[in-house]
């Protein structure tokens, strides 16, 4: 026998799948898999890599759902029928809810890493939470995200048996890597963020802009990677700058439907380029 009345399961169930569409899920996977790569790259171990997995999945959910819930109105207005909470699918409140529940368990998982560290990632969800409330409407809309994913490194290293800080050209191509990610993040929805009042940087460079800058600083993040470890360049690093060039240009440049997400795969597959190298060069980031 149920304790619950009838509807209450049936109602449950079916707002799990529109939880999981509204979290933006691919790219709260994607950057929990890169952190988790990046940690096992830089000595944290089996152990340690799964305390940052655990952790960064927390809080990119929390952001998802919270991106959501923020743009539930605006979203509606522009009938976009792939969010479910514009869509009626999935309450705002229960969107809202959601994102303060994943953020309430990215703290002490964030802590497992230890005070700096923890504190290092727990600011970086608080920006790209201010990026959602504030900053999106403003000409600092990229700062979120350069803070955001400069900081990722140092979640690493300050969470290694010896802590320190990570050096200057894993922070800078993770602040370029992710100003690019915003860029080609925002392009697909530049008219409909116009339209209802939305005015960070993307919108007011525009579509024509964003679609060359972006690739540019996905490129010049890689670029860093390439020549600022010690010990000069390397075959593989000329090799993966090589592959990153013709993704970015494929992504970005070349015409693509105005809601199409391929710049946002292609800023993917540079950030996942990118953290090839970064695998390969894992032990100079101290």
């Amino acid at each position: 026998m149920s304790l619950h009345p009838p509807e209450v399961l049936p109602r449950a169930t079916r707002r799990v799948p529109a939880l999981l569409r509204s979290c933006h899920l691919e790219p709260a996977l994607a950057v929990t898999l890169f952190a988790t790569a990046l940690a096992l790259a830089a000595g944290r171990g089996a152990a340690g890599s799964a305390a940052v997995a655990a952790a960064v999945l927390a809080g990119q959910l929390s952001v998802g759902w919270c991106n959501d819930a923020a743009d539930a109105r605006r979203d509606a207005v522009c009938g976009r029928r792939d969010k479910p909470v514009a869509a009626g699918e999935l309450p705002p409140r229960a969107a809202a809810v959601a994102a303060g529940t994943a953020l309430g368990a990215c703290v002490p998982l964030s802590l497992l890493s230890g005070t700096a560290a923890g504190t290092a990632h727990l600011a970086m969800v608080a920006t790209a939470w201010g990026y959602n409330l504030l900053f999106k409407h403003t000409v600092l809309s990229p700062l979120p995200y350069a803070v955001a994913f400069g900081s990722l490194p140092a979640f690493i290293t300050l969470g290694l048996p010896s802590p320190s800080w990570p050096a200057w050209w894993a922070m800078t191509a993770g602040a370029l890597l992710g100003v690019g990610a915003h860029l080609v993040n925002a392009l697909p929805d530049i008219q409909d963020d116009l339209a209802t009042g939305v005015r960070g940087l993307p919108q007011r460079l525009g579509r024509g802009v964003c679609r060359w800058l972006a690739p540019a600083l996905m490129l010049a993040a890689v670029s860093v990677l390439v020549v600022g470890p010690p010990g000069g360049v390397r075959r593989s690093g000329w090799v993966l700058a090589g592959a990153a060039a013709v993704v970015s240009v494929a992504g970005t440049a070349l015409p693509c439907d105005d809601r199409s997400r391929r710049p946002f795969r292609a800023a993917v597959v540079v950030a996942g380029l990118a953290v090839a190298q970064l695998l390969l060069r894992g032990s100079d980031m101290t």
